[in-house]
C-alpha cells in the first residue's frame, strides 16, 4: 500500500484541511513536532486504506500535497511520526489513524477497543509504552466536501440584542417525538426545518434557537459501558464538522438548509460550542486527532511535569490558548461557521478557560482581543459561560464590551425570591432591571445579560417546583453527580402529583411566576425548550447521558400544557410590543426632563416609594415596579424618540395575600390588568380595572402586571 499510482502535487500551506477546487483538492495539517506525516486515502466504507501518501512539503510547520484526481466523498485521515516520549509531552503514534482537526465532514462514530489508545493498556507505567496495532477499524474518518450551497437572499437577521428572546433546544430532543414531524426527520436538522416546527416557534415568539452542541462530538467509553451516551454533546472532537447523527440526509447541506429555512422565518441561530477542551480526555483517553498529531502543541500541559494535562474543565484537558496555531484553529472555525453556515452568534461553554493566559483569567488576553477586533466575529452574537473550574475561574460581569453573559445570579436570585427567602428584595431589583452592578461600570448594557431560570443543566421548569432533591439514578453514579444547591421547592409533595388539584395549580402558578418575572426583566431572555409545555426528567438535574424519553421533548400534553404554552406566548407578546421591558440603556431612577417622572420607581404596599432602609428588611417578600413609557429617554433606528405605556409591576412572594394601593399619579388614573398570574390564561375575570388609591387584591405567591389607561373621571 503506497501512493505510487497516485498523482501528487506540493499544492499549498493554505488553507488547512482538505480544500476542493473543482479540480482536485488539497490537504494540509498544522503539526509543529512532527518528523514526518502520511495522508491515508480511505475506501468508501471506511474499513482500509486505499493508500498512504507521504506529505513531502512542509512550509511553516504545516504539512502539505495536492491531489488532482481526489474527489468530494473523499474519505481520509493522517498518521503521523515523531517521539513518543510522554514525559516530555510528545505522544506521536503512527499506527492511529487521525482526524483532520479542520475536516468539513467526519464520518462513522467511535467503536471503543484498547487500540484507540496510543498507549499499551496493561503496561505498568500506565501510558509510557506505544502501542503497536492500527486503530483504523474503530476511529471516524474524515470527508472532502465541496462546500458550494446555494444561499440565494439569505444575510444576517442581526436581530438587536434588546430585541431577542432566545429558545435553548437539544436537535434530536426536540423533534425525536415529534408527531407532525415526518419520520425520517424527526431528531435531525431537517426536522428543525420543517413547517410544523418554524411554525410553533414563530406562535411562541422566540427569535433565536440556541443549539446545543452540533460540533461533531464522541461518547466516552465508560458511558457506552453502562449503556449511556454523551446525550448533551460537551465532547467535541471536530470542530468544523456538523455532527452526523442528527442529519437525516448524511449531507452537510442539511446543517445548511436548515439555518436559511429558520433564517426565511425571522429566526437566528446561535451555537453552542465547546473549545475549551477535547473528547481525548486526559493522559489516559484515546489518540483520535489532536494528541497524534501533535499533543504538545495543541494541549496545555503540567509546567514541570508535561505527561499530565492543566484541567481547568473538569474534562480531562485543555486546548492550548497560547499556541497561536491553537487560537488560528478556534477563530477559523469560528468564521466557518458564519461565513460557510451562516450560524448568527455562539455560546462558549466555559468561556474563562478561552481567556486564561499563563494561569488567570485576563480579560484583554489574546482569545477575547482576536474576537474584539476580527471584522466577522465581532459583529455576531457573542455570549459567555462566565466560568469554568479553575482557579478564580467564576468571571460573571468581567467579560469585555461585545460580549453578553449567562446570568446565574439571576438565575439564583429568582429561584431564592420565588421560593420565599427573605432579605433578597434589594438583589431582585438589580436583577430584574438588568443587572447595572454587573454590567454598567465597563459600559455594557441591560442586553449583557441573558436572563434564565432554568437551562439544559439542572431541573426543567416543572422539576424546579415538584422535586427539593435531584434524582440522578439513572445516570449510575449512586445519585452522587449533579448540582445539590437548586433552590427549588416541591411546594410540599415530593414529584409529581395527579391528584392533588391544589397543588397542581400551585405549580402551574409558580411556573407563570418564573416566566413571567423572567420576561419583564430588563436583558435578554432565555427559556428552556419545552418548559413552557411542562417537560419534566424526573427529578434529574444533571441528564447528560440521557439519550432516551427522560430528556425528550414529550409533545403529547394536556389541557393544562397548553393552556400553560399560550399563557407563554402572550407575555412574549407584550414584551415584544412595548419597549419599557426590553430599553437599550440602564435605568436611572431619576426624574427624566420633559416628562417630570421618574423612569423607575420602587413602591411599598401601601403605594409610597420605598426607602433605603426598607431594602434589606428580612420579612420584605412584596414590591412594586412603576415603569414609566414617557420617560424611556431613548430613540429608534430613525432617531426619533421612544415612547411607550407606563406599567405597574406588582411581585408577592408571600404566603398570605397582601392589598397593594395603587399609586398615585397625575390626576386621577385607572389601573388595567394585563396579567395575573393567578389565572391560567392571565386574566382576572372578575374586576378589570383600579383607580388611584384603590388597593388590588394581590394573592399569595403571584405576580400581577397593570397598565396605566386614561384618566378616570
Amino acid at each position: 500500500m503506497n501512493g505510487g499510482s497516485t498523482a501528487v502535487w506540493p499544492g499549498k500551506p493554505y488553507p488547512l484541511g482538505a480544500s476542493w477546487d473543482g479540480e482536485g483538492v488539497n490537504f494540509a495539517l498544522f503539526s509543529e513536532h512532527a518528523e514526518k506525516v502520511e495522508l491515508c486515502l480511505i475506501d468508501g466504507r471506511g474499513r482500509r486504506e486505499t493508500a498512504r501518501i507521504p506529505m513531502r512539503w512542509q512550509t511553516d510547520q504545516v504539512w502539505h500535497c495536492y491531489l488532482p484526481e481526489a474527489r468530494p466523498g473523499q474519505l481520509y485521515g493522517y498518521r503521523v511520526y515523531g517521539p513518543y516520549d510522554p514525559e516530555n509531552g510528545h505522544r506521536f503514534n503512527p499506527n492511529k489513524l487521525l482526524l483532520d482537526p479542520y475536516a468539513k465532514d467526519i464520518c462513522g462514530h467511535v467503536r471503543w477497543n484498547d487500540a484507540l489508545f496510543g498507549y499499551t493498556i496493561g503496561d505498568p507505567g500506565m501510558d509510557l509504552l506505544p502501542d503497536p496495532r492500527n486503530s483504523i477499524h474503530g476511529v471516524p474518518k474524515s470527508r472532502v466536501i465541496d462546500t458550494s450551497f446555494t444561499w440565494g437572499d439569505d444575510r444576517p437577521l442581526s436581530t438587536p440584542w434588546h430585541d431577542t428572546v432566545i429558545y435553548e433546544l437539544h436537535v434530536k430532543g426536540f423533534t425525536i417525538r415529534h408527531p407532525d414531524v415526518p419520520s425520517p426527520y424527526r431528531g435531525t436538522y431537517a426536522g428543525l426545518a420543517t413547517e410544523p416546527v418554524i411554525e410553533y416557534l414563530k406562535g411562541l415568539g422566540v427569535t433565536a434557537v440556541e443549539l446545543m452542541p452540533v460540533h461533531t462530538f464522541i461518547s466516552d467509553d465508560h458511558l457506552v459501558k453502562k449503556g449511556l451516551s454523551n446525550y448533551w454533546g460537551y465532547n467535541s472532537i471536530g470542530y468544523f464538522a456538523p455532527h452526523a447523527a442528527y442529519s437525516a440526509t448524511g449531507e452537510v447541506n442539511e446543517f445548511k438548509t436548515m439555518v436559511k429555512r429558520l433564517h426565511s422565518n425571522g429566526i437566528e441561530v446561535i451555537l453552542d460550542v465547546v473549545y475549551n477542551h477535547t473528547a481525548e480526555g486526559n493522559h489516559l483517553g484515546p489518540t483520535l486527532c489532536f494528541r497524534g498529531i501533535d499533543n504538545k502543541a495543541y494541549y496545555r500541559m503540567v509546567a514541570d511535569n508535561p505527561r499530565y494535562y492543566m484541567d481547568y474543565t473538569g474534562c480531562g484537558n485543555t486546548l492550548n490558548m497560547m499556541h497561536p496555531r491553537v487560537l488560528q484553529l478556534i477563530t477559523d472555525s469560528l468564521r466557518y461557521w458564519v461565513q460557510e453556515m451562516h450560524v448568527d452568534g455562539f455560546r462558549f461553554d466555559l468561556a474563562p478557560t478561552l481567556a486564561r493566559e499563563e494561569h488567570a483569567v485576563d480579560r484583554y488576553g489574546a482569545f477575547l482581543d482576536i474576537i474584539h477586533q476580527d471584522p466577522i466575529l465581532s459583529q455576531v452574537k457573542l455570549i459567555a459561560e462566565p466560568w469554568d473550574l479553575g482557579e478564580g475561574g467564576y468571571q460573571i460581569g468581567n467579560f469585555p464590551v461585545g460580549w453578553t453573559e449567562w446570568n446565574a445570579r439571576y438565575r439564583d436570585t429568582l429561584r431564592a425570591y420565588w421560593k420565599g427567602e427573605g432579605s433578597i428584595i434589594g438583589e431582585l431589583a438589580y436583577r430584574i432591571t438588568g443587572s447595572s452592578d454587573l454590567y454598567a461600570q465597563s459600559g455594557r448594557r441591560p442586553y449583557a445579560s441573558i436572563n434564565f431560570v432554568t437551562c439544559h443543566d439542572g431541573f426543567t421548569l416543572q422539576d424546579l417546583v415538584s422535586y427539593n432533591n435531584k434524582h440522578n439514578s439513572q445516570n449510575q453514579e449512586d445519585n452522587r453527580d449533579g448540582e445539590n444547591h437548586n433552590l427549588s421547592w416541591n411546594m410540599g409533595v415530593e414529584g409529581p402529583s395527579v391528584r392533588n388539584l391544589h397543588l397542581i395549580h400551585a405549580r402551574y402558578q409558580q411556573k407563570r411566576n418564573f416566566l413571567t418575572t423572567l420576561l419583564f426583566s430588563q436583558g435578554v431572555p432565555m427559556l428552556l425548550a419545552g418548559d413552557e409545555i411542562g417537560r419534566t426528567q424526573n427529578g434529574n438535574n444533571n441528564a447528560y447521558c440521557q439519550d432516551n424519553e427522560l430528556s425528550w421533548v414529550d409533545w403529547d400534553i394536556d389541557r393544562h400544557d397548553r393552556e400553560f404554552q399560550e399563557f407563554v406566548s402572550k407575555v412574549i407578546a407584550i414584551r415584544t410590543q412595548h419597549q419599557v421591558f426590553h430599553r437599550r440603556h440602564f435605568f436611572q431612577g431619576r426624574r427624566i426632563k420633559g416628562a417630570n417622572v421618574k423612569d423607575i420607581s420602587w413602591l411599598r404596599p401601601d403605594g409610597e416609594e420605598m426607602t433605603d432602609q426598607e431594602w434589606d428588611t428580612f420579612y420584605a417578600r412584596c414590591l412594586g415596579l412603576l415603569l414609566h413609557g414617557d420617560a424611556i429617554e431613548e430613540q429608534d433606528e430613525r432617531g426619533r424618540a421612544i415612547h411607550d405605556d407606563t406599567f405597574l409591576l406588582l411581585l408577592n412572594a408571600h404566603s398570605q395575600t397582601i392589598p397593594f394601593r395603587m399609586p398615585q399619579h397625575v390626576g386621577i388614573a385607572r389601573w388595567g390588568v394585563v396579567i395575573d398570574t393567578c389565572f391560567a390564561d392571565g386574566e382576572r375575570p372578575d374586576r378589570r380595572t383600579f383607580n388611584t388609591g384603590q388597593s388590588y387584591p394581590l394573592e399569595a405567591r403571584s405576580l400581577t402586571l397593570l397598565k396605566l389607561m386614561k384618566r378616570a373621571r
